[in-house]
């Protein structure tokens, strides 16, 4: 976003807006909502139809915007504004959109291999990442490459290879050559030709539909590593979007330990890392420790806490991942309690034993891995510089400067935890009110569990960041359609593991306005909200089989309805 539109975000919002209210018009035929911003007005925060008032703001009042217009993912919540941490916010802002390079400061990273140069690559608009035809480092290409050793032939789960990192990169910056060549990497995108349920390629009036999914391939020679890797399979997963991700920090623990509870008392199979069905309790692998106790704003220590972010659930707070996270390993930017490189083993051996790499070490003595210049010193330094080790922390080897301050961290996870959500369009609408009633009967609301309240909101405060504030979400009723919990829908090339977090669907409806794309699932596989629904009736052994055959059965004009719906929250 160019730096007018930033300092004019008041007036870009009066204008688009307005040509909305200009050009709107109503097409049954392409699912456009019928009631205008105009005619919202008249009903925002009043209680409509089977919508109470609060549903208007999905985020509460503290984590709402009302723009709902092009560049409304961007906007900070109330929160941030009433906490008098707008400055904070922008310079984290910055953080999130400016692209990385090896020596500008405070935009320094990037070394010596990594995934994107920007966050905002993955995140395009700050919204899901798009669908993509082949393997580029390019704006909009959120892939991430899940490869894994299969435990039998065409098995989609099994164990990560090691001989790249687990966010496998595919750049590095001179002299280095990329652990994975990204132009050997190809997606192909077929067709389902047969549901595995049974079901027809299209709806009992006639209508059709189209289900694609990605066949990813790797050749051993893409692996610049030493040893390559043998017997692998791929599989994509995407980025979702960073909006209101704060918001679900708020949630307390307790209130998604009762939803695993009550899921598994009514019969549903959960993930056993997560829930252990013999002690009817969390599973071990549901927390995340942490290796120096984290602090919460009130200054008591915390040990571990509850998974509830990407689609593995990898990560519990925000403020240790997914965002703290990802502006390490990503861009490769180190900090004070990271300054250590994201690598591996095999790709450190293979750099250290790479003639171009150590002639262009030679010939440039201000290298940190020059040593006394000789091609066996150099060696033995891009060796050990560029291999992890057992105690990254305590390891001399891995004493790098720190390319991201303190302040610069604080004010990245400021903004992070300051993203709102959009308010809720078209509530007032019959069809949109319509496709609420579908949605709770076709019984989506049980894994898209629609409504959350946040508890006291005590954060956990990142390392090194001395309990400053971060802006806080205290007893507000949100929206996220959600139950944060991971369930199988038995896709075609699934997700590697099969299970898969349930991905918030709320502000997802103003995504094309946002990113330019309406791309959903963990690959991108679903171009529209119909392919999405349908792809949880591909087999029946899929959790969501029985909503989805619901809406298979729906006329042309309910199924129009739960589009319309889904578009509104």
């Amino acid at each position: 976003m160019t730096t007018i539109m930033k300092y004019n975000r008041n007036i870009i919002r009066f204008l688009t807006a307005f040509m909305a209210l200009s050009l709107m018009a109503c097409h049954d035929d392409d699912n456009t909502l019928s009631n205008t911003n105009e005619e919202d007005a008249n009903y925002v925060g009043k209680a409509v139809g089977n919508f109470s008032a609060d549903e208007w703001y999905p985020g509460g009042k503290l984590g709402t915007t009302d723009n709902v217009a092009a560049g409304c993912y961007e906007d900070e919540t109330p929160a941030v504004e009433n906490q008098g941490l707008m400055k904070e916010f922008k310079l984290g802002e910055a953080s999130f959109e400016r692209t990385y390079t090896t020596n500008s400061a405070p935009f320094k990273g990037l070394g010596p291999a990594y995934l994107r140069s920007a966050c905002i690559d993955c995140h395009p608009g700050y919204g899901h990442g798009k669908r993509q035809t082949s393997y580029q480092s390019i704006f909009g290409n959120g892939y991430l490459l899940a490869i894994y050793h299969p435990v039998s032939e065409g098995s989609n789960d099994g164990s990560y290879i090691s001989e790249v990192t687990g966010m496998p990169q595919t750049v590095a910056t001179s002299p280095f050559i990329a652990p994975l060549d990204e132009n050997k990497i190809s997606i192909a995108w077929e067709k389902v030709t047969a549901m595995e349920s049974g079901l027809p390629m299209h709806f009992p009036d006639g209508e059709t539909y189209e289900l694609i999914y990605p066949i990813v391939k790797i050749p051993t020679s893409a692996f610049r590593t030493d040893p390559q890797p043998s017997n692998i399979d791929v599989r994509l997963e995407s980025t979702i979007g960073v909006i209101g991700t704060g918001l679900i920090d708020a949630i307390p623990e307790d209130s998604i330990i009762a939803q695993y509870r009550a899921e598994a008392a009514a019969g549903v199979e959960l993930n056993p890392k997560f829930w252990d069905k013999g002690t009817n309790n969390m599973a071990a692998g549901a927390w995340y420790t942490f290796t120096v106790p984290g602090t919460l704003a009130d200054g008591s220590k915390v040990s571990k806490q509850l998974k509830r972010y990407t689609y593995a659930l990898t990560r519990a707070s925000l403020q240790d991942g997914p965002g703290a996270n990802a502006i390490w390993n990503i861009t490769n930017v180190s900090r004070s309690d990271r300054k250590f490189l994201y690598s591996t083993e095999p790709w450190a051996k293979a750099m250290s034993q790479t003639p171009s790499v150590i002639k262009a070490i030679q010939s440039d003595p201000t290298s940190p891995y020059y040593g006394d210049g000789s091609a066996d010193s150099i060696k033995n330094m891009v060796y050990n510089l560029l291999r992890p080790t057992t105690n990254q922390f305590d390891n001399p080897w891995h004493k790098f400067e720190a390319e991201q301050t303190d302040e610069q961290f604080y004010a990245f996870m400021v903004w992070h935890r300051g993203l709102s959500i959009p308010r809720a369009r078209n509530l007032n609408d019959p069809d949109v009110q319509r496709g609420k009633e579908l949605f709770m009967q076709m019984g989506c609301k049980y894994c898209h569990r629609p409504s959350w309240t946040t508890g006291d909101d005590n954060y956990w405060s990142p390392n090194n960041i001395n309990r400053k504030q971060l802006p806080k979400y205290p007893h507000q009723k949100i929206y996220p359609y959600s139950d944060f919990i991971q369930h199988k829908l038995c896709l075609k090339n699934d997700i590697h593991g099969s299970w898969c977090r349930t991905t918030p669907l709320w502000g997802r409806g103003l995504s094309e306005e946002n990113t330019g794309a309406e791309d959903r699932l963990h690959d991108c596989r679903a171009r529209n909200e119909v392919e999405a629904i349908m792809w949880h009736a591909y087999s029946k052994n899929s959790q969501a089989y029985k909503s989805a055959l619901n809406f298979y059965h729906l006329s042309k004009k309910d199924r129009d309805c739960v589009v319309k719906f889904l578009r509104s929250i």
